[in-house]
């Protein structure tokens, strides 16, 4: 199966232009048609592409047999509707984070998609940069040994939501990336989760994140829109090594570092004093791998359209999606309860079609 797939993009705000734009300009696509209500707003992007036809009418779109997939970008509250009726119609889906606004109807689309044998692709855009396969390849080969801790910052000067706070907007993208990289995903019993709204906006604008992870590590994240300066990093600590990914820094976005703490094996049994156990610091080459620059967006949808051909689940299918929301949905409620810990629920029971 080598012929060109047909897509519509649903949503023209936001990343609407960006999915429009990879989908015009990859070889495994036609890009059929952009959808929105307003059509003005559909129109011009369509004209960015080419010229392309748009459409008011989701149900127009749904019903014309040419149309093998859709692309979803529009507000979370929206997708769990949107999605079922195209799954209902036969197409095969992509849908931007998060999957969906709880983890019951993102339950809900994936047993859909499984029933249907269609793809649902979660778009977790991160999880196709060079450097995020990078990681995920370190951890795998064990580089960095036993993964100690993951620390992760992303804030910066940003626009306020109308419908979510700061974790369900900036959090999703250090999520999905710690469930990528992570050999079985984010496997977290619980969530801790506090925030901040000292603007009186209506909904927490600074927030933090933790969790506990296997082996007794812990991931933290920190979340921000009132930050004047803006950052992007994450630190990953293990036994052997540690990483450190700076999304802003082009010219070295990774490093890795030979350096870290050890403690012998015979003090971690004998010792019960930890200030006499026998501690070694670990003072080591950095170095920095070579990576490729290319888009993300463009190997989400060269992903979309290799798992549709090959019948199988994609790399961010919506099990990853829903891993990620399942922990958000936590976060929410740790944060009603004033950041005590929340359990999170385990979707490990579904999983994406296979043939």
């Amino acid at each position: 199966m080598t012929e060109r797939l047909s897509v519509a993009v649903v949503g023209a705000g936001y990343w609407g232009p960006n999915l429009a734009r990879n989908f015009a300009a990859s070889p495994d696509w036609d890009l059929a048609v952009v959808c929105d209500l307003d059509a003005q707003r559909a129109q011009g992007v369509a004209d960015r592409v080419g010229g392309v036809p748009i459409s008011q009418s989701l149900d127009e779109v749904l019903a014309d047999p040419s149309i093998d997939a859709v692309a979803i970008a529009t507000p979370a509250r929206t997708h769990h509707p949107i999605v079922m009726a195209a799954l209902a119609a036969g197409k095969h889906v992509s849908v931007e984070k998060p999957l969906a606004d709880t983890v019951a109807r993102g339950i809900e689309m994936v047993d859909r998609a499984r029933e249907q044998g269609l793809v649902l692709l979660t778009d977790h855009t991160y999880c196709y940069t060079p450097v995020v396969m990078k990681i995920r390849e370190l951890i795998a080969e064990e580089s960095l040994g036993d993964i100690l801790f993951i620390d992760s910052v992303r804030i910066n000067l940003g626009l306020i939501q109308p419908d979510v706070d700061v974790l369900w907007d900036l959090a999703p993208h250090d999520l999905s990336i710690i469930d990528f990289v992570l050999p079985g995903g984010i496997d977290a019993p619980t969530v801790t989760a506090q925030g901040a709204d000292p603007l009186s906006a209506g909904r927490a604008c600074v927030g933090y994140l933790t969790m506990p992870l296997a082996g007794g590590a812990i991931a933290h994240m920190h979340v921000n829109w009132l930050s004047p300066t803006k950052i992007r990093q994450m630190v990953i600590g293990g036994t052997r090594r540690t990483l450190v990914w700076d999304d802003l820094n082009p010219q070295q976005r990774l490093s890795v570092y030979d350096r870290g703490v050890d403690i012998a094996e015979q003090s971690k049994v004998t010792t019960t004093d930890a200030r006499a156990a026998n501690i070694s610091y670990r003072l080591g080459d950095t170095w920095s791998p070579a990576l490729p620059e290319h888009e993300a967006l463009a190997g989400m949808v060269a992903e979309f359209a290799a798992s549709i051909r090959e019948g199988r689940g994609p790399r961010t299918d919506g099990a990853s999606g829903l891993r990620v929301l399942s922990v958000l949905e936590a976060a929410k409620a740790s944060l009603s309860r004033a950041g005590a810990p929340h359990p999170v629920q385990n979707t490990s029971r579904v999983s994406e079609p296979q043939s």
